[in-house]
């Protein structure tokens, strides 16, 4: 659906250059939700307005349901447009203008007839569940809600594409938490492909199927959501990581401990968050077992969970256990060891 293929884009400013995306590849599904995350400067903003040519790429190729996106000329660039809404951090609405309005106008501008504008702006205020606002104006509506009508605007258009810049960045945690799960049922319901950034390790653990980290203007790990938080191999990755399963054990307990045994990072996938794989470990083998830190959370579409774990006991029986694990289906990655 959303293809990228070696796009570079590069900024002129100053007499010097900044290289914002440097040969970055990316295949979006059709039907999919895929996260882009990446701290501040990473190159994420410049590469999600690439694919409307909001930004045009120096080098590359980006093809969206199809259609070369950098060979159109404006008229056609705006015909293709119509087929990949966009939500903003900032919402963008008009503020004297209703919700209503907010949502007709752009429709209008575009040609579409009276009555078919007036059929999508209830659709899909109802959609977003703010019907009852169609004659309140953006002063009089709270972030949440003026995230709903900005997503309401940009499904009028009736895309297959969805864009989300930093749609939640805005919000508290849980008004997040509601647009997380308005952006599932589009998604669901209406088959949408969704690409989205953000610098937050929640949304994307919340509601993506696949997910790229980017650096410098790099993608430097990609895949799918349950594969990187099972094998983050990069630093940077690792550090989102750490957002949701904080590890600050101090240096000089690690030390200690590992004297006495190895300490295991262990990562749950699925029905394995269910198992008393610890138990059994403390069972079977002359092992004690001490949880140093750990957190369960659930992704799209499975549990997930992950912790430090200290074995106190011989060579032989602590590896004796780490085997025993591994046979369970939890993957197991030796922090530190004797």
């Amino acid at each position: 659906m959303i293809e990228l293929n070696q796009v570079n884009k590069i900024f002129s400013a100053k007499k010097r250059s900044v290289h914002a995306l440097n040969d970055v590849s990316l295949h979006v599904k059709k039907g999919e939700i895929y996260g882009v995350i990446g701290y501040s400067g990473a190159g994420k903003s410049t590469l999600i307005r690439c694919v409307n040519m909001l930004e045009r790429p120096t080098e590359g190729s980006i093809r969206v349901n199809g259609v070369e996106m950098t060979k159109l000329a404006a008229p056609k660039l705006r015909e293709a447009r119509k087929n990949i809404g966009m939500i903003f951090q900032g919402f963008n609405l008009l503020k004297t203008a209703t919700v209503y309005e907010n949502i007709a106008i752009p429709l209008k501008l575009t040609g579409v007839p009276k009555s078919e504008i007036d059929r999508r702006v209830k659709k899909y205020l109802d959609v977003v569940g703010l019907e009852e606002k169609a004659d309140s104006y953006p002063a009089q509506l709270s972030g949440g809600q003026k995230q709903r009508v900005a997503i309401a605007r940009a499904l009028s258009h009736e895309p297959e594409v969805l864009l989300s810049d930093e749609a939640t960045s805005a919000l508290d945690p849980e008004t997040t938490e509601a647009i997380l799960e308005l952006l599932l049922k589009i998604n669901q319901e209406f088959g949408i492909t969704i690409l989205l950034i953000t610098h937050e390790m929640h949304v994307i653990q919340k509601i993506c199927d696949r997910v790229a980290v980017m650096e410098n203007g790099k993608v430097i790990e990609e895949g799918r959501v349950i594969d990187i938080f099972s094998k983050a191999a990069h630093e940077t990755t690792k550090k989102f990581m750490n957002s949701l399963f904080p590890e600050d054990i101090p240096e000089e307990v690690l030390m200690s401990l590992h004297q006495q045994g190895p300490i295991i990072r262990l990562a749950f996938v699925g029905q394995s968050t269910g198992k008393p794989a610890l138990a059994e470990v403390a069972k079977r083998f002359d092992v004690y077992t001490n949880i140093m830190s750990g957190n369960i959370v659930q992704l799209k579409n499975e549990p997930y969970g992950r912790m430090i774990v200290h074995l106190q006991g011989s060579v032989e029986q602590t590896e004796a256990a780490i085997a025993f694990l591994v046979e369970e289906g939890v993957y197991v990655e030796r922090v530190d060891g004797p």
